[in-house]
């Protein structure tokens, strides 16, 4: 293989590399459990607001429940891509394949990987005597004995600090 056809392959797999990063970070950066985030159409909407008393708060993984499959595919891609510039004849083609199944596993793992986020199970004693527990995104600490907001209604329920 000449030195200009290395060139070449290198410089697809790299520009492949960018493009995909780039599209897999802006494909984890639309979902979010916070109690401080609304969708847009979220907004000016009315929701019930309840008091309580938070009884527990212990930590959770949420995890997202729609992967895309854009993991699998973009890993699949550049793994064949770079298993192509491997080898020539029929060692070529099974190098090729090789990528594609290692890579498609390993896209696909990452996307698992990135779409867990750290959150917290709150239970919380209402004032009208009713216990609720409302999983959310770890963006906003609670403790037992805290008074809260839960916010329900038109779209997920909310426990912000009062």
């Amino acid at each position: 293989m000449s030195s200009f056809t290395q060139f070449r392959s290198f410089r697809l797999v790299l520009t492949s590399v960018v493009v995909v990063s780039a599209a897999l970070i802006a494909g984890c950066a639309g979902q979010s459990a916070s109690s401080s985030v609304y969708t847009y159409g979220q907004a000016q909407n009315e929701q019930i607001v309840r008091l309580g008393t938070v009884q527990s708060v212990r930590y959770v993984t949420i995890q997202s429940d729609k992967p895309s499959g854009f993991g699998a595919a973009s890993g699949a891609a550049l793994g064949g891509v770079a298993g192509s510039t491997i080898g020539g004849g029929k060692g070529n083609v099974l190098a090729t394949i090789g990528g594609v199944i290692l890579g498609g596993l390993a896209g696909n793992a990452v996307e698992n990987t990135t779409g867990k986020k750290q959150g917290l199970e709150i239970t919380v004693q209402m004032d009208n005597g009713e216990t609720r527990a409302i999983a959310q995104e770890a963006d906003v600490m609670f403790t037992a004995g805290q008074r809260v907001r839960v916010l329900s209604g038109n779209g997920p329920t909310r426990v912000t600090p009062l």
